[in-house]
């Protein structure tokens, strides 16, 4: 799962309910908690991911960590992850480790749990500064990554060697994602599309969005195999049928949305973190209404979302807290 705050303070342990009304929006109560990270420097938490031990790990960008944070407790551990790290996404893999994309290390790093274990595996040579952005696994096992300046490729599993392949339309590709069959779609922030991965030939097949330089950030898929898109240039949460090949979008409330993380729960409910408006948002489809959960501290920024059932977790790189909203 993945966690994100705000500014304001908000004592560890403290839930509030946080529906507002609003114009147009659904309204169903949800109980949100943070707690501050509490470490000595500054994390810069980017993404979280659940452990598979009840915690939950975050990458600490600014100070190249990885982090594990105990909703039990309250407490954050670090574990470090190599020289130069800068560390942007990290996913729990099969084998119940941690797998991280390093931007600063130009490298995938997998962290072994509960021993602790770092494994650096660098991206051939020849891919200078990929910018590593997320990764994700396919039905297969492998592991699939983005890096914003350009490339995308694989680590696999089975020999442990890392391909990388030059993304299309150059810069950008940055959100990915797998579909309950195992397939890996990412997205491209610049170039504005999304792309299927062909996992026999790792060809890459763009799919473009109706919205013309939408500014694709993030997708996540639904237990049915579509794919959710957040559209920071847009403001809007874009859906692709990849049956049909039917898209449909939905504009974000307020009146200037900027929508950046998107994560589908186990209810196939899509959450969407809008940095306009500084809150989380939940969108029902049958309805076609957005509801809006308020981020107590301002200037959250939460820049990723993921959880586990009854839980969205939050990384607020803006304030230096996580968060999580209970829906169970």
């Amino acid at each position: 799962m993945q966690a994100i705050t705000r500014r304001g303070v908000l004592a560890a342990g403290t839930a509030m309910l946080l529906s507002r009304t609003l114009p147009a929006l659904a309204q169903t109560p949800a109980r949100m908690q943070s707690w501050a990270l509490g470490t000595p420097r500054r994390t810069g938490i980017h993404d979280v991911a659940p452990a598979p031990d009840g915690g939950v790990w975050f990458t600490a960008q600014a100070s190249g960590h990885l982090g594990w944070f105990d909703p039990k407790s309250g407490k954050t551990e670090l574990v470090a992850l190599g020289g130069g790290s800068a560390p942007h996404g990290v996913i729990q893999g099969p084998d119940h480790a941690a797998w991280i994309t390093d931007g600063g290390q130009n490298a995938i790093v997998r962290v072994g749990w509960p021993d602790r274990q770092v494994r650096v595996m660098r991206l051939p040579a020849g891919t200078p500064n990929a910018n590593l952005n997320t990764c994700a696994f396919d039905g297969d096992g492998d592991l699939w990554y983005t890096g914003q300046n350009g490339w995308y490729g694989k680590v696999s599993v089975k020999t442990g060697q890392v391909s990388a392949t030059q993304a299309p339309r150059g810069h950008g590709a940055y959100g990915i994602c797998a579909t309950p069959a195992g397939d890996v779609w990412f997205c491209s922030l610049a170039s504005s599309y999304i792309a299927r991965i062909d996992r026999r030939t790792g060809e890459a097949h763009v799919v473009d969005p109706p919205t013309r330089n939408q500014g694709a950030r993030r997708v996540w898929s639904d237990g049915k195999g579509r794919i959710w898109v957040s559209e920071w240039n847009s403001g809007q949460l874009s859906m692709h049928d990849s049956q049909s090949g039917a898209w449909r979008q939905w504009k974000a409330p307020g009146a200037s949305p900027r929508i950046y993380a998107v994560y589908v729960d186990e209810h196939d409910t899509p959450w969407v973190s809008d940095w306009g408006s500084n809150a989380i948002l939940s969108f029902d489809l049958r309805t076609e209404k957005f509801e809006r959960h308020a981020l107590p501290r301002d200037g959250a920024n939460v820049r990723q979302i993921l959880g586990r059932p009854g839980e969205i977790w939050l990384p607020e790189s803006g304030t230096e807290h996580i968060t999580v909203i209970r829906t169970a």
